[in-house]
């Protein structure tokens, strides 16, 4: 496992808590790997879920810190989102 998707894990496991996410995301991070996130948590993994979000590291970096507005990111074409739009949404709250 990359250093990337190690420290992303550790953040975004303290981000949600311990009640998890209610449906399930993965990230992919370009050249690092993938981050399932789902009501058990965060873990590197490559499962199916209901939604994708696909962005280079750095991007996905700026959004976990709160420097990049996962919407904005969007919208500007830094992060691609492939599937259940309303789940991507929902998971806007765990990224704030």
């Amino acid at each position: 496992m990359s250093d990337v998707i190690a420290a992303a894990v550790k953040a975004l496991n303290e981000k949600m808590g311990e009640d998890g996410f209610d449906g399930s995301a993965k990230f992919v991070i370009e050249g690092a790997g993938s981050i399932v996130l789902d009501a058990s948590g965060a873990r590197a993994a490559e499962d199916e879920t209901d939604v994708t979000l696909t962005a280079d590291a750095d991007t996905f970096e700026a959004i976990l810190s709160g420097d990049l507005d996962p919407t904005a990111a969007f919208m500007s074409g830094r992060l691609s989102v492939d599937g259940d739009m309303g789940m991507a949404m929902k998971l806007g709250g765990v990224l704030a």
